[in-house]
């Protein structure tokens, strides 16, 4: 779960002068220096910072998504700027308006199923920490000692407390510090615990919040959280996924060379590409009955499946596929027996992790056969989507291509999450 030491960071002042493209008319031939990112102190009252924010120019980032009209029809719209998908300074945007607002599915409960259990992860900057209590309640905290910065925990496993690897400093698993090494002669030292993050399950799904204003009992109830996440979606999820007679099977995480959003882009096509790019799944569902629907927070794609040309009689999708894709980067694929989720995560403005949970139903869960196999299948289009997506990055670095169309009956989903990021990045 943790992320590469490359990401690109929110930085307090400036961001990284880079070229960006200046118009949409003539995006190939002109260019400008961006204005460095102008950031509102924190520590300025809430009242003035609004007024501060209010007042200070775009930065360059923010000039960049205009760039993209939502209110245009489908039919009508081009799509997102290659700026949106190569942009260093973007990335930086989309994480303080996106990322950083609202919660963001993080991990499986599986991970932290017993007491003393833990896992910890990375979102931009923001290094975390979930666990489990002796008392069988979940934590989350920033994965920073507040002693000298060092990061506390890495990996995942079990531990009855958190010790810094520099200087000894231990915090209980409810995040109190138990003891602060050679402190002899410190004034004005108390409540120097971690810093706790909002944290929920909704059935198999561990959620974060990463807003600031935490209080300090920070696990928030299931069902609002859920309702927050998935908006009118929550029946429709809840009844599709959150399957008790489902159990965890495995992880598999793949390192692309793409920006984020391509890989998102590629999922909500309307399975536009999968007779071309997927022959072997095509052959099991039937894509004339490919249905999408868009929500507040969530599109949902459905899809019949189809019969099997297998001799055996081999059928890992079942009579139906919903593929729900839940805002901004978190993908559930149900079918047959199976449910899978899509975590991405961005990396950089040109990489990205896709982290894979596998769910079956527990009678199956022995069935090695059938498991190896389906695991097989899975793993080949994941192989053939990652070609797609890098391929994609490299032409939108070409300054051939400025935007591209929507087809107007297949992708509504991505014209959906195109707007619904828009809408976040102009705050």
């Amino acid at each position: 779960m943790s992320m590469a030491t490359t990401m690109l960071v929110i930085k307090p002042l400036f961001s990284p002068l880079i070229h960006h493209q200046s118009s949409r008319t003539a995006r190939l031939h002109h260019h400008t220096i961006p204005t460095p990112l102008r950031r509102v102190p924190t520590h300025l009252p809430t009242s003035l910072a609004s007024a501060a924010a209010a007042a200070a120019p775009p930065s360059a980032a923010e000039s960049l998504v205009d760039d993209f009209d939502p209110e245009l029809p489908i039919e009508e719209a081009l799509t997102p700027p290659s700026s949106w998908y190569t942009d260093p300074s973007f990335l930086d945007l989309e994480l303080d308006r996106i990322f950083y607002r609202g919660w963001q599915a993080v991990g499986c409960t599986d991970q932290v199923k017993s007491p003393q259990a833990f896992f910890t992860g990375r979102l931009g900057s923001v290094e975390f920490v979930v666990c489990r209590d002796d008392n069988g309640k979940i934590h989350a905290f920033h994965n920073v000692c507040r002693h000298h910065a060092s990061l506390l925990a890495s990996g995942s496993g079990k531990k009855s407390c958190f010790v810094c690897p520099y200087h000894g400093w231990t915090y209980a698993l409810n995040g109190a510090l138990l003891r602060a090494t050679r402190i002899k002669g410190i004034r004005n030292f108390d409540e120097f615990g971690l810093i706790p993050l909002k944290v929920a399950t909704w059935g198999p799904f561990v959620l974060l919040n990463f807003e600031k204003d935490v209080s300090p009992n920070q696990e928030v109830e299931s069902d609002i959280a859920a309702k927050e996440w998935t908006g009118s979606c929550v029946d429709i999820l809840g009844n599709s996924c959150i399957d008790p007679s489902l159990t965890y099977l495995c992880r598999r995480e793949y390192t692309l060379e793409c920006n984020w959003k391509v890989f998102c882009d590629n999922y909500l096509d309307g399975g536009y590409h999968v007779p071309y790019a997927h022959k072997g799944l095509a052959s099991g569902l039937k894509l004339d009955s490919y249905s999408t629907t868009t929500h507040e927070k969530v599109s949902l794609q459905i899809c019949e499946g189809g019969s099997t040309d297998n001799a055996d009689d081999f059928d890992r999708l079942g009579v139906k596929a919903l593929y729900a894709f839940i805002y901004p980067n978190f993908m559930i694929n149900r079918y047959g027996p199976w449910m899978d989720t899509n975590l991405v995560l961005p990396l950089g403005p040109r990489k990205c992790r896709v982290i894979f949970d596998y769910f079956l139903k527990d009678s199956l869960e022995d069935d090695k056969i059938f498991v190896e196999r389906s695991l097989q299948d899975s793993e080949r289009v994941q192989i053939e989507d990652i070609v797609l997506c890098e391929g994609v990055q490299k032409g939108l670095e070409s300054p051939a291509y400025c935007s591209g169309r929507y087809a107007p009956t297949v992708e509504n989903a991505m014209y959906h999450f195109h707007g619904l990021l828009y809408r976040n990045l102009k705050g």
